[in-house]
């Protein structure tokens, strides 16, 4: 039995008026213009936007927990022994957070993205996507823009956030708990340090040698009157004893005399030995990424320079791995599911092994530099280059 609507259509038997015409699926979209169209791609790159920092914040916290863990059981015994309160344990580790998460951040970004299109894969919406005439480029554009807002957000860190964090941290760990109080500064070269009874100024080319270039020595009496200098080619620490090499030795007779003496080799006991020279190493660490900028300019000697600018590239460098990675580790994902017809389970394992390759070589490449074997600004662009290309081109056959 039919029967007929107001507007002449006729029901069979079952069937259900339809009041909204664009309730239907088959309406909506064979009445889809250009404002809906836009609203529809609005709506589909806030969803995988949406997952992609879901993934990147649960990533997130699963790898600073893991790190956090470690590292305390690591260290707790070191405050136990320093006698340090648990406030100070607690302010150490949660102060700790922004420095692990920089430190994780090209991981962080390549997994959500792998994580985000394999979820998409996996639940077939990817296949979804293609067939309603999308192609990979759209589909992919929201994940490479949640890449991109994560890195400017590390960049922002590294620039406000963790000098004083990490600078923070330092200081409770170096000094309150370790004891190691810096005793001296690094300066056009040279090396400052105020000992027990005097002050210390060389050059020292290797800090895991005991050899010292430029090599001066004073002490002070109380009224502030020079009493001791010595100043020598080059100096040695051995068998326990300084030893001088072409120099010559002040030393005050009266109140205004001093009786000076060259010598080619000179053994003498001072106050201090190398060991007790402590200047942080981890000063870089603690700038921002305009401090290191200019601090490449604040150089006076070549080496330090070079080092300085390999510093400054390097910093950026690996704040910008994660994209070169993500749009790598992008295609990988899609290539392992067609060869094999599984995304996720190789995906992500491959994903942490391109990470961890891409580690080496970034570290390979920034001792190059900074031993001067290759330019800085290269030694900081090459892996992003290489890997950029290669996930470039492996994307557009996989789009085409």
């Amino acid at each position: 039995m039919t029967r007929t609507l107001d507007d002449g259509t006729y029901l069979q038997d079952g069937e259900r008026e339809i009041s909204d015409p664009s309730a239907h699926p088959l309406t909506l979209f064979s009445s889809i213009d250009q404002p809906t169209d836009t609203l529809i791609l609005f709506l589909l790159n806030r969803y995988i936007l949406a997952q992609f920092f879901r993934i990147f914040c649960t990533v997130s916290t699963a790898f600073a927990a893991i790190y956090i863990l470690i590292d305390f059981f690591e260290k707790i015994d070191n405050f136990t022994e320093a006698d340090k309160p648990l406030s100070l344990v607690f302010k150490f580790f949660i102060l700790n957070i922004p420095f692990i998460i920089d430190q994780l951040g090209p991981v962080l970004i390549l997994l959500s993205g792998v994580i985000t299109l394999g979820l998409l894969n996996h639940q077939h919406e990817l296949t979804a996507l293609k067939a309603g005439g999308l192609s990979l480029r759209t589909i992919l554009k929201p994940v490479l823009t949640g890449g991109i807002l994560c890195t400017v957000l590390f960049l922002c860190m590294a620039q406000w956030l963790l000098p004083a964090t990490i600078a923070t941290t330092n200081t409770i760990w170096f000094e309150n708990v370790k004891g190691m109080v810096p005793l001296g500064i690094f300066r056009n070269g040279r090396y400052y340090y105020k000992g027990q009874q005097g002050f210390y100024s060389f050059a020292r080319p290797n800090p895991e040698q005991a050899t010292f270039l430029n090599f001066s020595y004073s002490s002070w009496t109380p009224q502030s009157q020079l009493d001791t200098l010595l100043s020598a080619e080059s100096a040695e620490w051995k068998n326990q004893e300084w030893i001088l090499h072409n120099g010559q030795a002040q030393v005050r007779q009266g109140n205004d005399a001093y009786q000076t003496t060259i010598f080619t080799e000179k053994k003498l006991s001072l106050p201090e030995e190398p060991d007790d020279f402590f200047v942080p190493k981890y000063e870089a660490s603690e700038l921002s990424i305009t401090a290191l900028y200019h601090r490449i300019y604040k150089q006076r000697n070549a080496a330090d320079k070079i080092k300085a600018r390999a510093d400054f590239y390097g910093r950026i460098s690996y704040t910008l791995l994660g994209l070169p990675l993500l749009l790598l580790g992008l295609p990988v994902l899609l290539i392992s599911y067609q060869k094999w017809g599984r995304d996720l389970s190789i995906a992500i394992p491959a994903s942490t092994g391109l990470a961890f390759v891409a580690w080496g070589l970034w570290g390979a490449l920034q001792s190059l530099a900074r031993a001067d074997y290759i330019n800085p600004l290269l030694a900081a662009s090459t892996i992003h280059l290489v890997f950029g290309c290669l996930g470039m081109f492996l994307l557009y056959r996989q789009n085409n």
